[in-house]
């Protein structure tokens, strides 16, 4: 997400030891959605920002494990313009909710590959400066 051009929307859900740990939003697909639209909804969803994709950033592909089970998930990830809402952590799967300057975001964030998509991101958004 991109406030301002100045900062981003990031999540902090806390893992299985209680540590809280910060991320880009994400969530699934639902019957009839693009990947566009999931994740404006999404955004939505997990933070209270109303965007609009501006750009694709890039797929991510992990396995967790979640029941006993090996899950295996793949993440679209865009940039995004915010254009209204108020930041809110009512999400139930959400611990807290921040703007966090661009510049601090790679410090941030929890996961390597969403460090890299934030050095894309930041590209872009040099580029259409």
């Amino acid at each position: 997400m991109d406030r301002n051009r100045g900062a981003a929307a990031l999540i902090g859900r806390l893992d299985r030891r209680g540590r809280l740990l910060w991320s880009l939003p994400k969530g699934h697909i639902e019957a009839g959605e693009t990947a566009e639209q999931a994740a404006v909804r999404e955004v939505e969803e997990e933070t209270g920002i109303i965007g609009r994709v501006l750009a694709p950033l890039g797929t991510i592909d992990f396995w967790f494990v979640a029941e006993d089970r090996r899950v295996h998930k793949t993440v679209h990830h865009f940039l995004m313009r915010a254009l209204g809402g108020e930041l809110s952590d009512d999400d139930v799967e959400v611990a807290e909710v921040a703007w966090v300057p661009l510049d601090e975001l790679e410090g941030r964030l929890a996961y390597a590959d969403e460090r890299r998509l934030i050095r894309h991101a930041t590209t872009l958004l040099e580029e259409t400066a």
